[in-house]
């Protein structure tokens, strides 16, 4: 199995594979389709874009394939999960496999169906969180979001739903800190910072480049995208897929020298780049990256 290369990346560095079981958590990447066209967004989503190829028999085979290798959390994002047509069938797939779930939501719309959901045992939530002004965070998401989600953000909280999110710095006079105290005194407890990573749309029109991942892909997770590429993570699927899981079986993906090769790759380049180290992922500290791996309040699976 070769990597897909893209934008002039290419893998030279020669690894020993790792077993499939080291991977714990995988993004379920469903969807290009969103309600809004945040500046920030890695995948360029937005009103215009599609489900993509992988049916729903595609990712149901996913699921149990990562069940079955170890993997113990999954987290669905897009684009916007909650519109994938399928989104809630597989969540609630992914729960009765003994897996964690978290949905990468904007909070613009939830149903009934997917606040039903969260609230079971294993499920939990995270959002993107701009500003405590309506003007700054709408103009980041391009829509009149911001009235939406906060709303949807207090009614995680009433509902007792875990909640998880992260405000993500666009420009130097952004009110992050006031929107953190505002988030907290709502009740939010887990809150993380991040700046904007040069990928999709946060990119300005720059071609994606290694240097600007954490260093971190692949160590543990990886990400299945709506085509059903498998790379080190969301981001990283800008730059190189590993495999395909409509043709190859996801623990052979995961376990493949090609992974374990794309791996170092990314890490050679972030070092060489001067980009972020392993524990630079996330300012705040928490270990995850934003959108990224969500250390979420449900236990391993049985």
């Amino acid at each position: 199995m070769k990597p897909t290369r893209r934008e002039g990346q290419t893998v030279t560095t020669i690894v020993a594979a790792t077993p499939a079981k080291d991977t714990r958590f995988l993004w379920l990447d469903l969807t290009r389709k969103c309600q809004l066209q945040c500046g920030p967004c890695f995948n360029s989503s937005g009103p215009e874009g599609t489900h993509g190829t992988m049916a729903r028999g595609d990712w149901l085979r996913v699921l149990a394939q990562a069940a079955d290798c170890g993997v113990r959390r999954v987290q669905l994002i897009g684009g916007e999960p909650t519109l994938h047509p399928d989104g809630l069938d597989l969540a609630e797939r992914a729960l009765s496999l003994g897996l964690c779930v978290e949905v990468y939501s904007n909070l613009v719309h939830v149903t009934d169906d997917w606040w039903a959901l969260l609230r079971r045992k294993g499920a939990s939530l995270a959002t993107s969180y701009y500003s405590d002004q309506a003007d700054e965070h709408n103009a980041v998401t391009g829509r009149p979001s911001h009235a939406r989600t906060l709303a949807n953000v207090k009614k995680a909280v009433r509902l007792g739903v875990p909640l998880r999110v992260g405000i993500v710095a666009t420009t130097a006079t952004q009110r992050i800190s006031e929107a953190r105290r505002e988030l907290e005194a709502l009740g939010v407890k887990r809150i993380s910072m991040d700046h904007v990573r040069p990928f999709g749309r946060g990119a300005h029109g720059q071609a994606p480049d290694a240097s600007g991942l954490c260093g971190r892909c692949g160590s543990g997770r990886a990400a299945v995208g709506p085509d059903g590429s498998v790379s080190p993570c969301v981001f990283s699927a800008a730059l190189l897929s590993v495999g395909n899981v409509r043709s190859t079986p996801l623990a052979t993906i995961l376990g493949s020298p090609t992974m374990a090769e794309v791996r170092a790759s990314i890490h050679s380049a972030v070092a060489k780049g001067g980009g972020e180290d392993e524990d630079g992922c996330d300012p705040v500290g928490d270990g995850e990256c934003s959108p990224g791996y969500p250390s979420s309040s449900c236990g391993p699976r049985n």
